[in-house]
């Protein structure tokens, strides 16, 4: 699904954010991104969502090399994958019901079927009955997962998520992670940028850890387990 290739990303002025970085995230897999404040995490995702372009190498999206691709077709290739922020990034002045319609407004479908999936997906986070409120209306733990409600309604094979959980308390934390989960398990690649290493370590998946921008751990879930154990 996601493949890094000698991937190096240099902001002007010269400030390398990643620096010959290799991966591999196969579809279906679900993984947590680590690293300090700076490590390049953020980059990374961005890199995956065409909002940056790598300055050396080759990130490919689902068999397309993302190099290729034109500004015209950004916005096609984003409808592959939903993005979840720390900080939410709703419209304020619109209801929950509207901000999770809005990519499917967007990609041109029907009132009939944007209703249906809207709801779907807010019945999938528990937040049917909240379709009609504004957002500030709503507690931080409800508002991410308008949030993940909104990446999740058009249905893309990839969830990002970029430190989904950095304004949370422990419990909506692990609230947050297990609809992750539950996604992933219904075939949805995620790739999650955290720094809360104590809630990564109580799950059995795969760590990437940055560096000053290089990958410096690929930590099987298998490996975890046995230091687990």
């Amino acid at each position: 699904m996601i493949q890094f290739h000698s991937v190096s990303k240099r902001y002007p002025g010269g400030q390398t954010a990643l620096s010959e970085v290799n991966l591999h995230l196969a579809k279906g897999e679900m993984a947590f991104l680590t690293g300090h404040s700076g490590a390049g995490k953020s980059t990374l995702l961005k890199l995956i969502t065409l909002i940056e372009r790598s300055s050396q190498g080759q990130v490919i999206l689902d068999n397309i090399n993302l190099s290729t691709v034109s500004s015209r077709r950004i916005p096609y290739v984003r409808r592959r994958v939903g993005t979840i922020f720390q900080d939410h990034r709703l419209l304020t002045d619109r209801t929950v019901f509207d901000n999770v319609a809005l990519p499917l407004v967007i990609a041109g479908h029907g009132h009939q079927e944007t209703g249906r999936r809207v709801r779907a997906a807010l019945d999938k986070v528990s937040l049917l009955n909240k379709e009609k409120k504004l957002p500030l209306m709503l507690s931080g733990g409800e508002q991410q997962r308008v949030g993940i409600a909104r990446a999740v309604v058009n249905k893309p094979p990839l969830l990002l998520a970029d430190e989904p959980t950095g304004n949370l308390d422990p419990e909506l934390s692990r609230e947050i992670m297990d609809l992750f989960v539950q996604f992933n398990q219904v075939g949805v690649t995620v790739l999650i940028a955290s720094h809360d290493l104590d809630l990564i370590s109580r799950m059995p998946y795969r760590v990437l850890e940055l560096n000053k921008g290089r990958l410096v751990q690929d930590q099987s879930s298998c490996a975890k387990e046995r230091v687990n154990a």
